[in-house]
């Protein structure tokens, strides 16, 4: 999933073989062998990592960027919102052209072009809040999914090349994944409980039981 980026964990060392997966999909109907939990830790692992890159990238930039007020940060932060609005959707744009609907993608392009005029006029105000040479250097955010960097004056195709890029893809698959295993092993730890405390009731009726039969 994220082969050839800069995430890339090389060759997993675990076998892949589809037999294998039917063999086991057919042996859990039985018996639960709570295999999830531990994707679910590998991934929390893995996950917890970039959210740690992240936290300390915002840290450096925090230490090396020109520190803005509060109005002018905010008026910073409209115009990467926007930005990335629009990365993101001319990236479905392109996946919805990709796989034919392209009354869909039309619809998302128009999209784009409000939102062109939204950051157009939000750069504007950005810009009239600070000196020229202020505005000309180049201000850095990272992303809160990938820890990639994203700069305020990117163009259109750079945001749309990252966010719909292999990299960030693939941690949006990776975090759904994750919330999906979480959500999976809360069921099945709840079940487990519910099983064990029926199984301690009816410890308790049989040994209940026992002690009348030999006290009648």
């Amino acid at each position: 999933m994220l082969a050839s980026t800069r995430m890339d964990l090389g060759e997993c060392t675990k076998v892949h073989d589809l037999a294998l997966r039917a063999d086991y999909n057919l042996a859990s109907e039985k018996k639960d062998y709570y295999y999830e939990i531990d994707a679910m830790e590998h991934l929390q692992t893995f996950i917890a990592d970039c959210d740690r890159r992240t936290e300390l990238a915002k840290k450096r930039l925090a230490e090396t960027q020109e520190e803005l007020s509060a109005e002018i940060q905010a008026k910073a932060d409209k115009v990467h919102d926007l930005a990335e609005e629009i990365g993101k959707k001319l990236a479905e744009a392109e996946q919805l052209g990709e796989e034919g609907n392209v009354d869909e993608s039309m619809k998302v392009m128009s999209e784009v072009e409000d939102s062109r005029k939204k950051k157009a006029e939000a750069e504007e105000e950005y810009r009239n809040s600070m000196p020229a040479s202020s505005f000309q250097q180049q201000k850095l955010r990272v992303c809160e999914v990938c820890s990639a960097y994203l700069g305020l004056h990117d163009n259109d195709r750079r945001l749309a090349d990252h966010f719909g890029g292999k990299l960030h893809i693939g941690f949006i698959k990776i975090r759904e994944k994750l919330k999906d295993l979480k959500n999976l092993v809360a069921e099945k730890r709840e079940k487990r409980e519910v099983e064990r405390a029926k199984r301690r009731e009816d410890r308790e009726k049989e040994k209940e039981k026992d002690s009348r039969t030999r006290n009648p």
